[in-house]
């Protein structure tokens, strides 16, 4: 099992953290061990002193894949579910300013809380996803799918020019506007359309 996540896909976000918007997908990886589920909570590693959120949509792969035509990539994932990309942006700012990869900074042990998988044709309007982030009960994301820069299909069909998707496999699409620090105390709760489907409190 891979753990894809896309960096920068949304204007917005991007403007948010004074970073260009990309010409193509921005991709990162998680290992398994980033992985936070059954709204189990998040413990504040001591590496770090900012920690942000970033809400995402994320995608589970329901067959194997590789070389996916774009107008044919909708055939590769059924079921949806919300995350959290947990970002040490302190150390990812150090790693960026010596031109170093993201992974300690993205993918620490914890960092992906994510919900349960649901079908996306169970949606009200699965053209337009809407999901949302609050923090201690204040709205701080919403964000819409057709926002993305690049779509579902876009991001499984660069992605599968460089890996074999495998059935299984998450890609974590990318986090909307409205990002910020979280401290120990907070309790994140993430929605898909108006559900409530993550929850995380920091520890």
């Amino acid at each position: 099992m891979k753990i894809f996540c896309i960096g920068r896909n949304y204007v917005n976000h991007a403007k948010e953290l004074k970073n260009p918007i990309p010409k193509q997908p921005l991709v990162f990886t998680k290992p398994i061990t980033a992985l936070l589920t059954k709204d189990k909570p998040f413990y504040y590693p001591a590496f770090s002193t900012d920690i942000h959120f970033e809400a995402e949509l994320v995608l589970k792969m329901s067959r194997h894949g590789r070389h996916i035509d774009e107008k044919f990539a909708y055939k590769y994932y059924d079921e949806i579910a919300v995350g959290i990309d947990l970002t040490a942006r302190d150390v990812q700012q150090n790693l960026k300013e010596k031109g170093h990869p993201w992974d300690i900074a993205k993918g620490f042990d914890g960092s992906g809380p994510i919900s349960e998988f649901v079908p996306i044709d169970n949606l009200k309007d699965k053209e337009n996803i809407k999901f949302s982030l609050t923090q201690n009960g204040e709205q701080k994301q919403i964000g819409f799918s057709k926002d993305m820069i690049f779509s579902f299909n876009i991001l499984i069909a660069h992605l599968s020019k460089y890996f074999t998707l495998q059935k299984g496999d998450y890609i974590y699409t990318g986090t909307p506007e409205g990002v910020g620090p979280v401290a120990i105390g907070d309790k994140l709760e993430v929605f898909l359309e108006d559900e409530t489907m993550l929850k995380c409190e920091i520890k």
